[in-house]
Order: structure tokens, then C-alpha cells, then sequence
């Protein structure tokens, strides 16, 4: 009996010792185990970490030695892509450091023109130079290699001046931060670090390792230990920066850290940080942002989620993370989200077509979550062709695919309507509730953009430049006075989470799409008792669009409202407004119940706008306060010949 208890002890013994198959992370568990508000994993949480995560440090390609891997890599489309320009590059110079001077003036002044080109041209070179030499062996790229290198190791700050305080504190040496682009000057350091290894000198590899450590490592792990809670807000992000600072910042960590401690905090770290940046975007799947930052920020997401399965063999998967029906909306929000094909409201920072020719996000959607194949790859950043490989020819197609979009798209968590004309030249609105306190908020509870076709005659302007003061709430163009939405006592909407829109009735039919919407909650205004607006779009016929707003206050108030457009306007009469862009032609005429009422245009004050100056603003104006009162703007398809 004896033997047999002794034999059964030591076969336990063996299978605890035995490697034990780890089963994924479930996220959902993982984030419940959090502490509140906490970015730093507590006890728990590295717990459910620990064996998933390898005591070594990521390897994301092998290095210049494995022969074979680079010589296919260099036979790939992309391979040739790199080859040739770092060709065309080899004998450009670093454009950092930049002096101290301009430093400062782009930081007081916000201007970005005098120093992220630089930033990005010398960041951009070495990375296409790394992969160069690796793919040829030859030794033509060291020089250029080292040099940049060197240059980016001698910055004081790698942060974007403006993104420094008014004081240059991280300039001064005082603190330490990470921005969009001190991670990606991490990024490609630790890029060349882990490929080129003893191709660079070890002296150099040495300061890379150094540096990395206090401008990224340290700084991360020290703010989700909230040791320095003024740098690195992002980490509870809801916006972009979140996905694109930790992604390149957990790059860094995973492959230079010896230390696996430190690797398993910062990807705790990560894990939980990302649950923020994915509330950002609605149940609906949902971005406030608008598609150019889906594109940036769900990009950087999706490289996070694909360095983080490779590295744990496929046991963290942000790919679905606690919500894949979420994750799955929020990957096909592009192809949701058009009015027309390739047309999108330019509501908050959003643009009315995708121009950046950079498209990895799109190349990932299809690869996940059966979105549309885009017709070619091109990516923004090595890292994303190492990753992807030669597989994303997976991905891509050159047969356009047909794109037929639904009558009518509703995002039912944020409250935006995207109503499709069927006519030859469709007739269209998107029209959005929201709140103003939106990721790149504009005041804009109520905007709508009207689409004729592929133009955008008459409604939002969208968003102004990114120079000094863009991001100022009483900036014309991010006020609501610089949206088409009412102004009532002459106050505009405030801004807070609270402002808000609310949808209260939708009717979606095949001739006729309606919608109201309680606008009251946007207005801070003494004896305002209800502020409503309704939208419907007639699509018999050319079509026909209305928009109607209506209030009701305790006390006489002044009432207005705006036509935007981004094209050209003419007041025909006293109710008529001809809109014009690019030969798409609309007419808007206006009708008041309980007074008279004026039009008057006017330019938007703001120089430079991301859809381009000059805008205007037709101002609707009741002549005398009300207690009640309404406006109603139809627009309707006018011909050349009209």
C-alpha cells in the first residue's frame, strides 16, 4: 500500500513538473480582476499573465543572419518597396536634432510645419535603411544607419514640441514623456536593435538600450504605477493616442527588456489601458473620430492585438478581446459609415474621404473580420510589413468589389443617421445626435452634411487645421456656431459629456426616412423649455430633404440657425439660397412659423480648414424674440439648366 501512495506521489510530482498547456486569456475575467481605475496590474491580474507571457523577450523577424527569411522577405512586392527606396534615400542627411529655437516657437505657436516633416523624413529613412541592409548584407546602409541613429540619440525631447507644456519641462530635462512620435522614434530603434544586432557597433546598441529604458520603459511602467501622473495622460485615452502610444511603446518593452517582470507589467499594463481606448467607440461600432483616425488609431490597435498573439502564441487575443461583436463593428465602421462610396460626413476631426494612402488597418480588417479587400497594402511603418509578411497578397484584390450600400445606416448607441437617396444622383443625409464631449469634439449635437451624389453641397465644414488655437472650443469652426444647428438667445451649445442629443423617433421606408431629435440638452439657456429638430428625406423624385427645428420657452427668446457650405452660395430672394460645389447644385428654401425671419452669409473666420477655405455661413434669423417658433429648410436637386 505503501508503494502504491509512493509511486502515485511521485507521478504527481512528475506532472506538476511536466510543461503545463496554458489556456488563453479570458479578457473579460482578466479586466474584472482590475483595481477600479487601475492601469498597473494588481497581484491577480499578473497572475493570470504569468506563463503566458515568454521568459524571453519578443523576436519580432529574425535578424540579418537567417539568410533565407530576408532573401524571401527581398522578393516580396514589399521587400522591392523598401529596396528601392532606400536607394533613392541613401545619401539624405538626419533633420534632427532641431534647435532648441524652433523647438520652443512650434511649441508657443502650435506649428507643426516647422518640425514633424523632419521628425518623420528622418524616423521614415532609417527604418527603410534597416530593412535594406538586412535584405542585402552588404554594408552600404550602416553609414546612413549609424548616423540617424546618433542623430535621433543626441534629441533631448522626442516628443512633438506642441505636445510638450508651455514651460518645454520634458525639453528641459525636468520630465519624461511619450507621444505619438517619441514612440515611434522608439519603435525604430528598437527595430534596428533586434535585426542589425552586431552589425551596429556596441557602444552604439549600448545608448540604445539606455535610452530606450528611461524615455519608455521607465516613463510607462512609472505612470501606470501613477508615480508620474502628469505624463502619459493617454494611457486612459478614449482617442487614437492611446492604441498608437501603447502599441509602440509595448513594441519596445517586449523586445529590448531583459526582464520578464518588467514585460509582464507593461503588457498587464496594455491590457488594461485598452479597454479605454475601445470604450471609445460605440456598441454600434461607432467612431466619433471619423475614418481617418479609425484608420490611425484601430490600426495601431490591430498591430498591438497581432505583436501580442505572435508573442504569446496566439493566448492574449485582442482580436476579440471581451467584446467580439463589438471588435467586429468597429473593424467594418468604414464601409458602414459611407453616405456614398468612398464619401463620409466630416463630423468632429473627420474627413470627407480616406486620401492617406497608408491602409494597414484596412489590410487587417479583411484578414479578421471578412472585411472588404482593399486593392493594394501600403504600409505607414516597417513593423507592419514584418508582421503581415508576404501573407497580406491574402488580403488585398485587385477586383474592385461592388459596393452596395444599405437605404439607411443607424449607429443607435451615438445617434447617427445615415439616410441614402436611391435616385440616379442620390440624395442624401448624415445627421448625428451625440454629445459634446466626443473624441475631437466639436459642438455639433444636430450636425448634417447633404450629400448630391459624390458632393457635399451644403452642411458640416468639418474640421479647422491643426495650427495655434484649432483645438479652442470658441475656435469658429469647432464652436457650434461654425455647424448647421440653431443658436437660441444668442448663446451656442456647451460642452460636457452632459450636452447632448437624443434621438426619440426613427421611420425608415422605402420612400420616406424621418427622424426627430431633442436638442434641449445641448443649451444652457433661462426659459428654454423644448428644442427640437426632425429630419426627412423624400426620396421619390430627384429627392427632397428637410430640416426643421422647433422651440418653445417660458420667456420671448432670439431664435436662428445655419445653412454651412464648403462650395459656393447665392441668396436668390428672401427665403432661396442656391448651393453649388463642384457642379453639384442644391436649393435651400426657407419657411418660419411664428415671425419673420432674415438671411444673411457670411465667411467662416478661419484661414485653413482640413476640407479646405474658404467656408460659409448663412445665417437664419428670426427678426424679433419668440416664445415659440419654428424653421423649416428644405433642400432639394437643382439641374444646370434650372
Amino acid at each position: 500500500m505503501k508503494k502504491l501512495i509512493l509511486l502515485g506521489l511521485m507521478a504527481l510530482a512528475l506532472y506538476s513538473c511536466a510543461p503545463q498547456e496554458q489556456t488563453p486569456l479570458d479578457i473579460a475575467e482578466y479586466l474584472s480582476l482590475a483595481d477600479s481605475a487601475a492601469i498597473h496590474p494588481n497581484a491577480q491580474q499578473l497572475d493570470r499573465l504569468k506563463g503566458l507571457v515568454p521568459e524571453e523577450a519578443f523576436q519580432p523577424a529574425p535578424d540579418y543572419t537567417d539568410r533565407g527569411y530576408w532573401k524571401d522577405f527581398a522578393k516580396t512586392d514589399l521587400g522591392q518597396y523598401y529596396l528601392n527606396q532606400a536607394a533613392e534615400l541613401i545619401d539624405k542627411k538626419p533633420e534632427v536634432p532641431i534647435s532648441d529655437e524652433i523647438y520652443r516657437r512650434a511649441n508657443r505657436e502650435g506649428n507643426r510645419g516647422i518640425y514633424k516633416p523632419r521628425y518623420y523624413r528622418t524616423m521614415d529613412r532609417l527604418e527603410k535603411y534597416i530593412l535594406a541592409e538586412c535584405m542585402e548584407n552588404q554594408g552600404r546602409y550602416l553609414d546612413p544607419i549609424v548616423e540617424h541613429t546618433q542623430a535621433i540619440l543626441a534629441m533631448k525631447s522626442w516628443l512633438h514640441p506642441n505636445h510638450d507644456d508651455k514651460d518645454n519641462t520634458v525639453l528641459e530635462g525636468k520630465r519624461v514623456s511619450i507621444d505619438l512620435g517619441a514612440r515611434k522614434f522608439a519603435l525604430v530603434l528598437t527595430l534596428a536593435d533586434a535585426v542589425l544586432t552586431d552589425k551596429l557597433p556596441a557602444t552604439l546598441r549600448q545608448e540604445i538600450g539606455t535610452q530606450l529604458q528611461w524615455r519608455i520603459t521607465d516613463s510607462y511602467l512609472q505612470s501606470t504605477k501613477e508615480l508620474e501622473p502628469e505624463s502619459n495622460k493617454w494611457i486612459r485615452s478614449t482617442s487614437n493616442w492611446n492604441s498608437v502610444c501603447t502599441s509602440g511603446t509595448l513594441f519596445s518593452i517586449m523586445v529590448t527588456s531583459d526582464s520578464q517582470e518588467e514585460r509582464l507589467q507593461a503588457i498587464g499594463s496594455a491590457i488594461n489601458s485598452m479597454r479605454y481606448y475601445m470604450s471609445g467607440f460605440g456598441d454600434d461600432g461607432y467612431c466619433s473620430e471619423g475614418t481617418g483616425y479609425w484608420s490611425y488609431g484601430f490600426g495601431h490597435y490591430l498591430y498591438l492585438a497581432e505583436i501580442l498573439y505572435d508573442y504569446t502564441d496566439g493566448k492574449i487575443d485582442l482580436f476579440t478581446f471581451d467584446n467580439p461583436d463589438k471588435l467586429n463593428k468597429v473593424a467594418n465602421f468604414p464601409e458602414t459609415y459611407q453616405i456614398h462610396p468612398g464619401l463620409y460626413a466630416p463630423f468632429s476631426d473627420g474627413v470627407t474621404r480616406v486620401k492617406s494612402e497608408h491602409n494597414f488597418a484596412y489590410v487587417m480588417a479583411a484578414k479578421y473580420y471578412g472585411s472588404q479587400k482593399p486593392s493594394y497594402f501600403q504600409p505607414d511603418e516597417a513593423v507592419q510589413s514584418i508582421v503581415l509578411g508576404a501573407d497580406y497578397q491574402n488580403y488585398i484584390s485587385d477586383q474592385a468589389a461592388e459596393v452596395s450600400l444599405p437605404d439607411h445606416t443607424y449607429f443607435d448607441d451615438y445617434g447617427i443617421i445615415i439616410s441614402r437617396g436611391q435616385q440616379e444622383q442620390p440624395l442624401s443625409i448624415a445627421i448625428k445626435a451625440g454629445h459634446n464631449a466626443e473624441n475631437h469634439n466639436h459642438s455639433d449635437v444636430g450636425s448634417y452634411v447633404i450629400a448630391l451624389g459624390d458632393q457635399l453641397p451644403a452642411g458640416d465644414i468639418g474640421a479647422p487645421s491643426y495650427t495655434a488655437g484649432a483645438f479652442a472650443p470658441t475656435n469658429p469652426a469647432r464652436s457650434s456656431w461654425g455647424h448647421p444647428v440653431p443658436r437660441i438667445d444668442g448663446q451656442l451649445q456647451s460642452n460636457g459629456i452632459e450636452y447632448a442629443g437624443q434621438i426619440t423617433m426613427t421611420e425608415f421606408g422605402d420612400q420616406v426616412d424621418r427622424a426627430e431629435m431633442n436638442l434641449l440638452p445641448a443649451y444652457e439657456v433661462e426659459g428654454l423649455q423644448q428644442l427640437t429638430r426632425r429630419m426627412s428625406n423624400d426620396k421619390s423624385g430627384q429627392g427632397e430633404i428637410e430640416i426643421a427645428d422647433s422651440f418653445v420657452a417660458s420667456r420671448p427668446l432670439t431664435f436662428g440657425t445655419a445653412i454651412m457650405t464648403l462650395g459656393e452660395y447665392q441668396i436668390i430672394d428672401d427665403s432661396t439660397v442656391i448651393l453649388t460645389e463642384n457642379g453639384a447644385r442644391l436649393k435651400a428654401v426657407v419657411t418660419a412659423v411664428g415671425g419673420e425671419f432674415n438671411l444673411s452669409g457670411e465667411q467662416v473666420p478661419v484661414e485653413h480648414l482640413r476640407e479646405g477655405a474658404p467656408a460659409y455661413r448663412i445665417g437664419v434669423d428670426m427678426v424679433e424674440p419668440l416664445t415659440r417658433g419654428e424653421f423649416i429648410v428644405r433642400y432639394s436637386p437643382l439641374s444646370n439648366i434650372d
